[in-house]
């Protein structure tokens, strides 16, 4: 196969891994991002790589699996050829279960995961035996899955940053473009779709986040309350989020996170005392089914969109980086319905 040229604009977690995939295949690859590397939504302090519920199963939820299970081979080479750790551990996740007919719920999809899992994960109903780091479950039941995994999302995109640099790649402020365009640029890329087409392609949704100085690295991430809890390994602990369709300022934070807050001390008793170190908000990228969009720009030959990645980016970054090369460099388009830059027209 001739060498394949592929200009990235946008060094987030979707521009980065793209970029990634094409350079392992022995593609051209320029990054450009005039803001650096994780400038939006993929600088923020989360990172929850976790599965949809196994049950009534469809196209998006195949994908996630796939990529899910493919983040550690990923995550591990990405590692090993920049020498930047990202943050990632595979090491569950635990949820309280709220009443009867919950726990009734969460056993039949005990039964769904054995079925689309098979034995690639567990979702699994456990006693709740009072640890300081498992939410506080009003049925003293709690739901422990072996398929979330997480990540620091800052040092993704570092690591991801240190292994293009490795292979010869930077990401640079300003460039022409030289080849096949791939627009992985968030918010902003949808707002520039949002122009062209007569109803909502896609929008901006606001998140707010907090780091507290706790380690608890390497134990499963929480969830409870609406509120995700993530120990990272650098010995912090992320809890979020908020979801914001409306505000004034998209990098502000307020009382919206100190509820947050408030609702993650109340669920896990190891967080009550918990320094507050950081707070973090920003735009996520949002499309209007949902789903990553993927594919051709239409009506611009040679340009392709990446985008959309809203809450699971992150989680979908290595399957969404293997079907835009395929796309990119062989001209193979695999892209599940769904999923498609169309759907969103």
């Amino acid at each position: 196969m001739a060498m394949v040229d592929v200009t990235v604009r946008g060094a987030g977690i979707f521009g980065l891994s793209v970029a990634w995939a094409c350079v392992q295949r022995g593609a051209r690859v320029q990054v450009v991002d005039p803001a650096g590397p994780a400038a939006g939504a993929s600088g923020g302090i989360v990172g929850a790589l976790a599965p949809h519920v196994p049950e009534n199963w469809n196209t998006k939820k195949a994908f996630q699996l796939d990529s899910l299970l493919s983040a550690e081979a990923f995550w591990a080479e990405v590692a090993s050829v920049g020498g930047a750790a990202p943050g990632y551990i595979r090491s569950g996740r635990v949820q309280p279960v709220a009443d009867e007919a919950a726990l009734a719920l969460a056993r039949q999809r005990e039964q769904s995961a054995a079925a689309l899992w098979q034995d690639h994960a567990r979702w699994e109903v456990i006693r709740d035996e009072g640890s300081d780091w498992s939410p506080r479950s009003p049925s003293g039941w709690l739901i422990r899955d072996t398929l979330s995994a997480l990540i620091h999302p800052r040092q993704a995109c570092g690591a991801l940053v240190a292994a293009l640099a490795a292979k010869g790649v930077q990401v640079m402020a300003e460039a022409p473009d030289r080849g096949k365009v791939l627009w992985a640029t968030g918010v902003a890329g949808l707002e520039a779709l949002n122009t062209e087409h007569p109803r909502l392609v896609g929008a901006g949704i606001k998140g707010q986040a907090a780091l507290l100085r706790l380690d608890r690295g390497g134990t499963a991430q929480l969830f409870a309350d609406g509120v995700h809890v993530i120990p990272h390994l650098d010995g912090t602990v992320a809890v979020g989020g908020t979801t914001e369709r409306a505000f004034d300022n998209p990098e502000s934070t307020d009382r919206q996170l100190d509820a947050v807050i408030a609702k993650a001390r109340a669920a896990v008793p190891a967080l009550a005392d918990a320094p507050v170190i950081q707070r973090w908000a920003g735009l996520r990228p949002r499309s209007r089914s949902r789903a990553p969009m993927l594919g051709e720009w239409p009506g611009r030959p040679g340009h392709f969109i990446a985008n959309g990645g809203f809450k699971i980016g992150f989680g979908m970054a290595p399957k969404v980086s293997e079907v835009m090369a395929d796309l990119l460099l062989e001209e193979r388009d695999v892209i599940p319905e769904g999923f498609r830059v169309e759907d969103n027209l």
